[in-house]
């Protein structure tokens, strides 16, 4: 079987306000998925969500506070989603 080089990741791309919706892995997931890890490990060790949105997501709270709210949630939601299902995906070759 040849072997199929793989592109890395951004490790700090521009974030959407939602992630999309659909039930597979997007080319948003492939490209965010540093963007999912981090967020994984800043709620696993108890940050504060605008804490979060300010540093990982580069959002200013005091510009958009709903946005960055609405966005941390988003992310978290989907990266969590990665770590239940979407996983898989990646597994049997991404998008």
């Amino acid at each position: 079987m040849p072997r199929v080089a793989l592109s890395s990741p951004p490790l700090d791309p521009k974030v959407a306000d939602l992630v999309p919706a659909d039930p597979a892995v997007t080319t948003y997931d492939e490209e965010h998925i540093v963007t999912y890890l981090r967020l994984l490990d800043a709620d696993a060790e108890g940050a504060d969500w605008r804490d979060v949105s300010r540093i990982l997501l580069h959002i200013d709270l005091d510009r958009a506070a709903g946005r960055a709210r609405r966005a941390f949630e988003s992310h978290l939601s989907r990266a969590r989603w990665m770590t239940e299902q979407g996983y898989l995906h990646l597994l049997r070759g991404g998008v």
